[in-house]
């Protein structure tokens, strides 16, 4: 019998603690002395190692239900009932085995932070520089996305009580303070509020959208039944906008780098990935379905605005929490990759000095900024999550992975390459594919569905004051 390689060794460690009846291990904030990623962790700074399990599931599933979650009603619109079931569950086993090989390779390698360090093993500086500025730019985006989100809710909630541009700006100021904590360990309170203010939210539009006689864009006089489509009939670049958004639904793949570089103890990264996995596959079909079902080519996007007009204000107002904490992850995330890049080796990364705090503030201010510019010049909200999910949510979460898998396992010898390693190969190369080919064709489905939206009278326009609760 072959022996087992350094990788498959790695592999059974993390399966046995998701499943297992180990307890947690507690490491205290003293025993905590070296990490290979944050250095010597002292008393006078940060904890960074200071995440559970129970606090991991909390911070995967708040990366992802939040603004995806959104825009899965109108996705299903655009491919069909069955066609977007179908989709949304491939892209769920394909980012769910993504998310396992970061558990898998952060334990082989245990001084990679983010998917930039993996980037320079498999391909060097390029590697670095590539994956490192994407990742940036992507959480950046997202974060724009966040911030036009709170700006929508702020005016479903107010009845649009003040100027867009006003609500967008506020967004900015309340993220940029909340992402300044420093750690993710004292951000996991917010994530639990997040999390389910955000699915109290949806499912509240669910059920009223179920008992209601039919939702508020739809006609209103005469008899009325939902028109949805089992099977939809899109063109190009709608179905590949379409796919794209459910891409970015489950696009929170690259900060779970990060997320398992805090944790306690990394060994029950599985367990915390299969709970949240689980719970954000049955929110994503339960919701989607039932509110496509019932709305037909009426559903709006953001989802939110279904079900009418006291419904939205209601949804709106439990949803804000969730979509601050959203926008406070993905402002915090560039920022602490950032600062990480560039303090990693010296004291100031884990102590707080005056450089530590100004290097803080410095990050999570610039990526505020840059994520307010952006909300404000790209103000529709479907289009910019699909964008956002195409270019960059799949090149984060397909790509990478399948080369992580044949970087650690394409060298075994030939006495070593079974059935199951063959399979893996052509599983891994399959992902490399298809993630580029999604990355090229929503791109372009993307660009082409903001473009029309410009066209449409009922657009709105960049850095405006427009009431974008009623006309995204």
């Amino acid at each position: 019998m072959n022996s087992l390689s350094e990788k498959e060794k790695i592999a059974g460690a993390l399966a046995p603690a998701a499943f297992g009846d180990e307890l947690e291990a507690q490491v205290s904030h003293d025993e905590v002395t070296h990490d290979e990623v944050f250095g010597e962790i002292t008393q006078s700074g940060p904890n960074y190692r200071n995440v559970g399990w129970l606090g991991t599931v909390a911070l995967m599933m708040k990366t992802q239900i939040g603004l995806g979650v959104l825009s899965i009603p109108a996705a299903f619109d655009t491919l069909g009932l069955v066609p977007g079931i179908v989709v949304l569950a491939t892209v769920a086993a394909i980012t769910t085995w993504s998310d396992y090989e970061i558990g898998v390779f952060k334990l082989a390698h245990p001084g990679v932070y983010s998917i930039d360090d993996a980037g320079a093993m498999m391909f060097g500086s390029v590697g670095r520089w590539f994956f490192g500025g994407a990742f940036c730019l992507y959480w950046i985006l997202v974060a724009g996305s966040g911030m036009l989100s709170i700006s929508i809710a702020l005016n479903a909630v107010s009845t649009h009580g003040a100027c867009t541009a006003v609500f967008v700006a506020v967004a900015a100021v309340v993220g940029f303070g909340l992402a300044s904590i420093r750690t993710l360990g004292r951000i996991t309170w917010l994530a639990w509020i997040g999390l389910f203010g955000i699915l109290i939210a949806v499912f509240t539009v669910t059920i009223a959208v179920g008992v209601q006689d039919r939702p508020a864009a739809a006609p209103q006089d005469g008899p009325w039944t939902s028109d949805f489509k089992i099977v939809g009939n899109p063109s190009f670049p709608e179905a590949i906008a379409a796919v794209s958004s459910i891409v970015f639904a489950y696009a929170g793949t690259p900060a779970f780098f990060a997320i398992i570089s805090e944790m306690r103890d990394p060994r029950l990264y599985t367990r915390s990935l299969v709970c949240g996995q689980s719970g954000v596959t049955v929110t994503y079909i339960t919701i989607g379905t039932v509110v496509y079902y019932f709305c037909g080519s009426y559903v709006a996007s953001p989802a939110l605005g279904s079900a009418g007009a006291l419904v939205k204000k209601i949804a709106y107002g439990i949803a804000l929490p969730g979509l601050t904490v959203t926008t406070t992850l993905v402002i915090h995330l560039p920022a602490k990759y950032i600062l990480v890049r560039a303090l990693r080796g010296s004291r100031h990364l884990a102590e707080s000095t005056a450089i530590h705090w100004i290097s803080w503030f410095s990050c999570t201010g610039g990526v505020t900024i840059v994520a307010y510019v952006i909300a404000s010049s790209i103000p529709v909200f479907s289009g910019l999550v699909s964008l956002v999910g195409a270019l960059l949510g799949t090149l984060m979460s397909f790509q990478p992975m399948g080369c992580m898998w044949l970087y650690d396992n394409w060298s075994k010898k030939g006495g070593e390459r079974t059935w199951r390693w063959y399979w893996m190969v052509f599983f891994s190369v399959f992902v490399v594919v298809s993630g580029t080919f999604l990355t090229v064709g929503g791109t372009y489905g993307s660009v082409v569905s903001i473009i029309d939206s410009y066209r449409e009278s009922g657009g709105s326009g960049a850095w405006t004051c427009a009431d974008n609760s009623n006309s995204v």
